[in-house]
């Protein structure tokens, strides 16, 4: 071996020392220091302290070795929360998948956890943030009331219950707009069977609709140019009861009186 030969070795042998020397350096750093009386606190603590400061990735390590490494350890399920909260947290479309798998495993392998409620709520969550516009398709929509259903369901007394309430309302209005803006398309281009049939359907699976004045508006008047008017009078004359402030309470009003006036001869008292 030439003089060149072995100092060329002697070179790749320190890179590669370097390396190993960095590499070991970096797995300690995210490691449990020696003689730390509960490494697996040590881990958790790490691992939150990670996640709040939206640090996904690291917080991730932190959890995963809880659940990998300490399987009987009582912060092990919270780990678990941890690991979809991170996914979630990066909200990527492969992100979000695996949020979904992490809560449904956690709910599958600890269904009696106190925290079972959180995994479910974040379960909707997780379909919630995929929810696209009311013109597009509505699948995950339907997904996140789905699992705020369940909630609902399984966990009538958890603290979690006003958000999911809000949550759920806020996905069912998503639907509802989808409906209201079809039926309203049908009453603009004059097919009032259709703009009908989509209003009272709307009205019928969702009572709670948040923007059901301008259904009762446009059901009325769709039922005026069907020639369906006392039909049209009950909606909008719910429309003056249930609401105190609309866009549409002057016309409904100017209506219902021409709809009275129309049936009995006389204006309304």
């Amino acid at each position: 071996m030439t003089v060149h030969q072995f100092t060329h070795r002697l070179r790749l042998l320190a890179t590669v020392f370097a390396l190993s020397a960095a590499a070991a350096c970096a797995s300690a750093g995210r490691g449990v220091p020696a003689g730390t009386s509960q490494p697996d606190k040590f881990l958790f603590d790490k691992g939150t302290e990670a996640l709040n400061a939206k640090k996904w990735l690291t917080a991730r390590e932190f959890f995963r070795e809880i659940v990998d490494s300490y399987t009987q350890s009582p912060y092990r399920p919270d780990a678990k929360l941890g690991i979809g909260d991170t996914y979630l947290g990066e909200g990527t479309s492969d992100g979000l998948e695996r949020a979904l798998n992490e809560y449904r495993e956690f709910l599958g392998f600890f269904p009696t956890n106190p925290r079972a409620d959180y995994a479910q709520y974040k379960l909707g969550m997780t379909h919630f943030r995929q929810m696209r516009a009311p013109q597009r398709d509505q699948t995950e929509t339907r997904n996140a009331v789905r699992e705020f259903d369940a909630f609902i369901q399984r966990y009538p007394n958890s603290s979690l219950m006003p958000e999911v309430r809000t949550k759920l309302r806020e996905a069912r209005d998503n639907l509802g707009d989808w409906e209201f803006d079809v039926g309203r398309h049908y009453l603009r281009i004059h097919w009032y069977p259709g703009a009908i049939d989509r209003m009272m359907t709307l009205l019928k699976q969702d009572p709670e609709y948040s923007r059901r004045d301008a259904v009762y508006f446009y059901l009325g008047e769709s039922l005026i140019r069907a020639k369906r008017e006392s039909e049209a009078l009950p909606y909008l004359e719910r429309l003056v009861e249930e609401f105190e402030r609309s866009e549409y309470l002057d016309e409904a009003r100017k209506r219902i009186a021409t709809l009275k006036l129309q049936a009995h001869g006389t204006p309304s008292s």
